[in-house]
């Protein structure tokens, strides 16, 4: 018998026990063993619950029971969810996640534990809830350099970017109707100022090339400018506009940022709509890839976590290739400045005004209406268009071309 404990029983924790109760037959038949859940560990009582006898409070009944082996952490933010998982891997006993703040941040140093432990650390659900990206990109494409990956890590900003083009809503008014509809916390800066999905990007950076950069280090822009005119010119210029994780390798060097793109509508990410997510992966052999999908919920996102749970029942920790990052230093950064795209640059000016930027911009697109022009630019680098915009007092808007 294989004996497992759940740490949280909110969304993604009750999801998981409803995975592992549901599909047990299923699941036992792909580990050649019985699965048992022994503890479920949550501040509160679950009297209405069926599985409200497995609920304990004290982290330690779970940690010093030598039958847990696997230990599944949906708890949220950094603390105490990241000690908890130090101490379960200190203890030899596997984890898996779904915390991408948690990964993110310590993802490093909870693989080194693991490793020297005889555990495993996996976190498949962390990344684009139900999707599979993680181990794709560990497994599937280790015979490949990976080139970039790019993608819609966040379905709340989709949600809202996709409301405001199809309904021509404003930001404001489409942020409450997705709160309304649970799609959006109370406080939704997490998601709307793109740090949910600067810390999925850093992951996905880390997979990809091997080393974690801080979260709070890489550029990060949300979508709270973003303005109904703005999605009503992309899409009559061919784009939509999508908030979008980017990662790549510049001179050796790793560069991770989030940002609003204009992303072309042949692109299959521009098709990506309301919650979902879509991510795509440029390697060296296989070329384009892409993993679309629900990018969150509760039943999705734990199908993810059991996955974990699943691969670690059904191998020996040794037989899981799992990742090896190392903390990125100066020298593994790349400079922001370098950083090169096209642009979108709108000017509250007619083209006929715009001599000596259009010459600047060498626009490989122009639109022009209401005596506004907007300009797609050449590739240039994040220098360059800081230099351009510092030129003009009629730039009304920028946005990157992905």
């Amino acid at each position: 018998m294989i004996n497992v404990a759940v740490l949280g029983f909110g969304v993604v924790g009750s999801g998981t026990v409803e995975v592992l109760t549901q599909n047990k037959a299923l699941i036992e038949k792909k580990v050649g063993d019985s699965v048992n859940i022994k503890y479920i560990l949550d501040l509160r009582d679950f009297p209405d619950s069926p599985f409200g006898s497995l609920v304990v409070h004290d982290f330690n009944v779970i940690l010093n029971d030598p039958e847990v082996s696997i230990v599944a952490e949906m708890m949220g933010g950094s603390h105490p969810a990241y000690d908890f998982t130090k101490a379960c891997l200190m203890a030899g006993k596997s984890v898996v996640t779904s915390n991408k703040e948690v990964v993110a941040n310590f993802g490093v140093e909870l693989l080194r534990l693991a490793a020297e432990n005889g555990a495993s650390y996996l976190f498949e659900a962390s990344v684009g809830g139900g999707i599979p990206i993680i181990r794709p990109i560990n497994n599937d494409l280790s015979s490949n350099q990976i080139i970039s990956v790019s993608g819609i890590l966040n379905g709340t900003t989709n949600y809202i970017l996709t409301k405001m083009e199809s309904e021509g809503a404003d930001f404001d008014s489409v942020l409450k109707d997705a709160q309304r509809k649970g799609y959006a916390e109370a406080n939704p800066a997490a998601d709307v100022e793109g740090l949910d999905a600067a810390r999925k990007i850093v992951i996905l950076a880390a997979m990809s090339f091997g080393k974690r950069i801080a979260p709070s280090s890489i550029h990060c822009e949300g979508i709270t400018k973003i303005t109904l005119d703005d999605i009503t010119l992309a899409r009559k210029m061919g784009y939509a506009i999508k908030l979008i994780g980017y990662t790549e390798k510049i001179n050796d060097k790793v560069l991770a940022m989030v940002s609003p793109r204009l992303v072309p509508m042949s692109n299959p990410i521009g098709g990506v709509n309301d919650v979902f997510n879509g991510i795509l992966v440029d390697a060296d052999m296989v070329g384009k890839v892409m993993f679309y999908g629900p990018g969150a919920g509760k039943l999705p996102t734990a199908s993810a976590v059991v996955a974990d749970m699943i691969d670690i029942m059904a191998h020996t920790p040794s037989g899981i290739k799992a990742p090896v990052w190392t903390d990125a230093d100066e020298d593994d950064i790349a400079d922001f400045d370098e950083y090169s795209c096209a642009n979108l640059f709108v000017f509250d000016a007619p083209l006929s005004e715009l001599g000596e930027i259009n010459k600047l911009i060498s626009a490989t697109a122009v639109y022009s209406e209401n005596g506004r022009t907007a300009l797609i630019s050449r590739s240039m680098t994040e220098k360059e268009a800081r230099e351009l915009i510092a030129t003009t007092s009629s730039l009304v808007t920028r946005i990157r071309v992905l």
